[in-house]
């Protein structure tokens, strides 16, 4: 697999120092909103070690997220120092290191990590620990990343609205925690945005890297069903689940993308994208993307009836601002059959057959054999009982497929399908390069009710259905200080585009800013 050329071989860092006047004393190393670049170029100047680093984030990490009530995160590395120490020592010694090397990460619940423990946000799998990685956390610890520590999120990742656990309990948002950062990815966007590590990473089944990534200013990256893996990754719903980065900066985004995008013979999945990753998902980084760009503006997932006046005068700015930088803007762009396709039954309840294939996964320590032994048990959250119900509502061993009446995997259901070709057969028809629209149309919800607010949740309306790729940036603020997010959706596998249009609009709005509660280092 290809990969970007910030690979290095780093050697003499650590030379002696001409003896002929001091040197001048190195300035700190700024956590708060440090990038993976950032990092690496404090390493390689010899001002910090990747000790130094790591140390510095677990110091954030202690100083801030219980005492505050953020609770981000649920367990922290004991291993991370050990870790930071062997690159060091690879650094001295003039080895090649991998391109995210010392770049500190915060990991959803969800992935499997060895020596830590995998609940997936419930207290029945609170001391399950996985006998290997998750496939993308392998592929980053190989890059030379460091998982700093495992991240809270919605129970058993069924939640949107709201990121509480039987495991650990309540994430609040870190712009204000009165209000919730969605879900289920909830504890990997408020540890990211309060810089308890460079970057991080979380699933989306309808909205969970997505719709965090927008209320806590992120970017968030779903990418192509097909392109990148599930192995090793609590299920929800295979064939709708996807897991990717969730980044302070389009360009850290891009960096860990190139990492875990790919083949994985263990997802049978990425069959379908596996001569389709780009060489190098870095290189679309183009502060001059926009230019020429055709952009579609999908006004039915614009000015609905419940959306927040704040939130479109926003999206409306950013639109704006897209043209400024060189965009041309096609608008209206519509979808035919689009209000039917969002009315239309098109997912398969499958979460019992994949737990149980998961819970194989560990081997003879499962903690259970089937996820529905927890609802017999009463282990949940209240809030997620009917979830329970609906999702582990088929017989135990029974796929979808063998249902009566049968519910087809993606790429093959045919109500998925037709979606899929309906909204690609528009975007050609305008000829329009991306199709863009709010990430949601309301800011976050109080945390008091989080379930009875929930309303403008977009990413759940066409990427996840069509399995096209979807990313969201941050689009500015409102309130004054509650985030905002332009989502953009693109065709199959157009991740390096989407990439390259994120940078160049992040580039030209700079609306990325630090919660004020994590500001200081």
């Amino acid at each position: 697999m290809q990969r970007s050329g910030y690979g290095l071989i780093v050697a003499g860092l650590f030379g002696l120092a001409s003896c002929s006047e001091p040197a001048p004393k190195p300035a700190p190393f700024e956590f708060v909103e440090a990038t993976i670049a950032d990092v690496q170029s404090a390493i390689t100047s010899g001002s910090v070690t990747c000790h130094d680093v790591v140390a510095g984030y677990l110091s954030r990490i202690e100083r801030f997220d219980q005492p505050t009530g953020l609770n981000a995160i649920t367990v922290v590395n004991t291993a991370a120092l050990a870790r930071a120490d062997e690159l060091d020592a690879m650094l001295r010694r003039g080895q090649t290191v991998g391109p995210l090397f010392c770049a500190p990460l915060l990991v959803k619940d969800n992935f499997d990590t060895v020596g830590l423990p995998t609940t997936g946000g419930s207290i029945a799998l609170k001391d399950s620990i996985a006998p290997d990685d998750a496939f993308m956390v392998r592929q980053l610890k190989e890059a030379g990343a460091i998982v700093l520590a495992k991240t809270n999120m919605a129970e058993w990742a069924f939640s949107p609205r709201q990121t509480v656990s039987s495991s650990h309990g309540t994430t609040a948002n870190a712009y204000d925690f009165n209000r919730t950062p969605a879900g289920s990815s909830g504890g990997t966007a408020s540890g990211v945005a309060a810089s308890f590590a460079v970057a991080g990473m979380g699933t989306d089944t309808g909205n969970s890297i997505r719709g965090p990534s927008s209320h806590l200013a992120l970017f968030g990256i779903r990418s192509t069903i097909g392109l990148t893996s599930r192995d090793g990754i609590i299920p929800l719903s295979f064939d709708w689940d996807i897991a990717g980065p969730m980044t302070r900066t389009v360009e850290d985004g891009a960096r860990l993308f190139d990492v875990v995008a790919g083949y994985d013979e263990a997802d049978p999945f990425t069959k379908l994208g596996r001569d389709k990753r780009e060489e190098d998902y870095t290189a679309f980084l183009d502060a001059d993307g926009l230019k020429g760009a055709r952009i579609g503006v999908l006004k039915a997932l614009v000015y609905t009836d419940d959306a927040d006046p704040e939130v479109i005068r926003v999206f409306e700015q950013a639109v704006k601002d897209l043209e400024n930088a060189g965009a041309i803007i096609v608008d209206p762009f519509s979808v035919d059959n689009f209000a039917a396709h969002l009315d239309a039954d098109v997912f398969c309840v499958r979460f019992r057959y994949d737990m149980q294939q998961y819970l194989r996964s560990l081997g003879p320590d499962a903690p259970i054999r089937d996820v529905m032994e927890v609802y017999e048990s009463g282990q949940y959250s209240p809030y997620i009982k009917e979830g329970l119900e609906f999702f582990g509502s088929r017989p135990l061993g029974q796929h979808p497929e063998a249902g009566d009446p049968p519910c087809l995997d993606y790429p093959d259901h045919p109500a998925r399908k037709a979606y899929l070709d309906d909204v690609v057969r528009a975007m050609d028809a305008a000829d329009v390069d991306v199709v863009v629209y709010p990430t949601w149309t309301n800011p976050p919800a109080p945390l008091e009710t989080a379930l009875e607010d929930y309303k403008g949740d977009n990413s759940q309306l066409v990427a996840p259905a069509t399995g096209l790729p979807a990313v969201t940036v941050p689009m500015g603020f409102t309130r004054g200080h509650l985030p905002a997010g332009l989502q953009m959706l693109g065709r199959p596998y157009a991740e390096g585009l989407l990439i390259k249009l994120a940078y160049a609009y992040e580039q030209a709005t700079q609306h990325r800013r630090p919660p004020s509660a994590f500001a200081g280092e």
